[in-house]
């Protein structure tokens, strides 16, 4: 089979990888059941076991550019392998635990570098097959990690109402080891200077990365730091949002558990709408047309949300399935970007570093509301904080035309 055929299996089998390990952001079905089985619960524990979806998500850039390395070297196979091991055995680590420091490990630790050394390397691959394609490819491949929080949740759910969180985890955990596992080896390394069947690369354009660039390379470029900020500034609103969607449903338009869970789904599901949305666009009108109209629509959305009340429903589901779009495209978008401004060969390790901008947003969005809130007993003023984050980020976009169109 001809390696322009080969590669849709291998894309294929890049999300398959991808839906187990997007599971990661499904903690809250767990967390609450973990507390009760390990803690007499108090106020104070929740807010201790919170503390392991944090460090799940804070770690992952660390394998994501040590995990890089070795696939831009060696290859995806044996790194997809060794995480899907890792995030596996979390799992059931997770499901063995009989304290918060053995939860902590399992799905804080190994888990969190588990999915990242998987989720870089099957994306920056995928991005590689696909240079006639790259927004597509990386926006299928990121899709499919944001649809697990749709997927993973009512699965996830019924295990625990029919066995317990432990066997929950532990088969959930067995599952995911065992896709990932097998998945690893339908996953090849792209050939260098690889192009599909009848395409032929056009001319390189401003910004798009004439030449490639290892990360001490990208790291002496102005236009990196630009990228970063604007990666934070993206992701900032959407981390927010889906991290305390639930609570805001509630607290904020006074909604159900139940109403607030099918805001939940809803934002998850305009998520990886706009991931693999905005792959098709940005292969149409560009990268940076692609983000400064992300940014504008996140600012609008946002700026919604801050005016919402109790019975604006409406508005309320318009700007947070928005958000969710928005927050959806620029991580749909942002592997293949960063491979069109520094090169692709090494850009495995290049989009783990530029990663740690989504780190510092999954620290600061969250933590930034929860302050919000418990300074004013309202939501309202971290959305505006959010829109005004969103305004600079349309600003960079423009920043980053001018640099680029000096390299």
């Amino acid at each position: 089979m001809s390696l322009s055929k080969k590669r849709w299996i291998i894309l294929a089998a890049s999300c398959f990888v991808n839906i187990c390990i997007g599971s990661i952001y499904s903690w809250s079905i767990f967390s609450g059941p973990a507390a009760e089985r390990l803690f007499e619960i108090t106020g104070r524990e929740v807010a201790q076991i919170s503390l392991v979806f944090t460090v799940a998500n804070g770690v992952g850039p660390i394998t994501m550019i040590s995990g890089g390395y070795f696939n831009d070297t060696l290859g995806p196979k044996w790194v997809v392998f060794i995480g899907g091991l890792m995030f596996g055995a979390g799992m059931i680590l997770s499901g063995l635990a009989t304290s918060f420091a053995m939860l902590m490990a399992g799905y804080g630790l190994l888990c969190g570098l588990g999915m990242g050394m998987v989720y870089g390397c099957t994306v920056s691959n995928s991005v590689k097959f696909f240079p006639d394609r790259k927004g597509l490819a990386g926006g299928l491949t990121t899709a499919s990690y944001g649809i697990s929080s749709v997927l993973i949740p009512p699965i996830g759910n019924a295990l625990i109402t029919g066995l317990g969180v432990s066997y929950a985890f532990i088969i959930l955990g067995a599952v995911m080891l065992a896709i990932i596992c097998v998945s690893a080896f339908f996953i090849s390394k792209c050939p260098a200077g690889f192009a599909p069947e009848g395409w032929t690369p056009p001319a390189a354009g401003p910004g798009a990365g004439a030449a490639d660039k290892n990360w001490r390379g990208m790291l002496s470029s102005g236009v990196f730091y630009v990228m970063i900020l604007m990666l934070l500034c993206g992701a900032f609103s959407g981390l927010m949002a889906v991290s305390q969607a639930s609570p805001v449903a509630q607290g904020m338009m006074g909604m159900t558990s139940g109403e607030a869970a099918v805001v939940v789904s809803v934002l998850a599901l305009f998520n990886a709408a706009g991931r693999i949305g905005s792959g098709v666009i940005s292969d149409k009108i560009g990268y940076v047309r692609t983000f400064s109209l992300v940014f504008a629509v996140a600012a609008a959305a946002l700026t919604a949300l801050y005016f919402c009340r109790e019975g604006m429903t409406a508005l309320f589901y318009v700007g947070m399935s928005l958000t969710g779009v928005c927050f959806g495209s620029l991580m749909g978008v942002y592997p293949s970007f960063t491979a069109a401004s520094f090169g692709s060969k090494n850009n495995s390790v290049n989009y783990g570093i530029m990663f740690i901008g989504f780190a510092l947003a999954g620290y600061f969005g969250p933590t930034i509301m929860s302050g919000v809130y418990q300074d004013t007993g309202a939501y309202q003023n971290a959305f505006l904080i959010a829109a005004a984050l969103s305004v600079l980020g349309l600003a960079l976009t423009l920043v980053y035309r001018r640099m680029a169109a000096r390299r």
